[in-house]
């Protein structure tokens, strides 16, 4: 069996979405400073790194994080090839990729995977546009994975999210997808449970 930790590390400095918050790691206690132990703080925003988004991310009083079924996040995946792609998905691009037929569950692995090199954002990543969005709840289509911080195209990122999400399909951003094949994987991604929340950082690997 092959293990891949397809999940973006937390570290202070790391690349965020445009006008998110930055991450600050820091040492509240030391034991160089005197302290009997180590004590470290947190502060990050929840669409940091690898996270989930959750109906309540664009859609008022939708569900948050809790709502979100975790069978939809563990089981059969695939990691589609669409490292060829110059330009945003749309329906058309989606009938090109080799998508196989009765998987609910998509990771794209596009050219933004190389974007991870950067030090900082990069607002040229592709996107999923509304109508590919559309043809993937057609298709059954129940977990939609990205190798960048997000599924939409960054000029119009609401009607993406909004069709996938109103569809109950779960939205997995921020994958590292440089070390992985495409083909058929098993996925398990687990979020942090936080109660009434719009995202949640995840930890994410897939089993060959």
């Amino acid at each position: 069996m092959q293990l891949f930790d397809i999940s973006l590390p937390v570290r202070s400095g790391m690349v965020v979405y445009a006008g998110d918050s930055e991450v600050r790691l820091e040492r509240s206690q030391t034991i160089a400073g005197g302290d009997s132990y180590n004590l470290s703080r947190l502060e990050f925003s929840v669409h940091t790194g690898t996270h989930i988004d959750a109906p309540l991310h664009f859609i008022e009083g939708a569900a948050g994080v809790e709502g979100v079924p975790l069978d939809l996040l563990i089981g059969p995946a695939h990691v589609v090839d669409a490292t060829a792609i110059s330009a945003d998905i749309d329906a058309a691009t989606l009938q090109r990729l080799a998508i196989p037929s009765g998987v609910s569950r998509l990771l794209f692995k596009t050219p933004n995977s190389q974007l991870w090199e950067r030090e900082e954002f990069s607002p040229d990543f592709f996107g999923i546009r509304e109508d590919a969005a559309r043809a993937l709840v057609s298709l059954g289509v129940r977990l939609v994975g990205v190798d960048y911080l997000s599924v939409a195209p960054m000029a119009d990122p609401a009607p993406t999210h909004r069709v996938l999400l109103e569809a109950g399909v779960v939205i997995l951003e921020g994958l590292d997808l440089r070390a992985v094949d495409p083909g058929p994987y098993q996925l398990i991604c687990l979020p942090l449970l936080i109660e009434g929340s719009d995202g949640a950082p995840a930890r994410a690997l897939l089993l060959r």
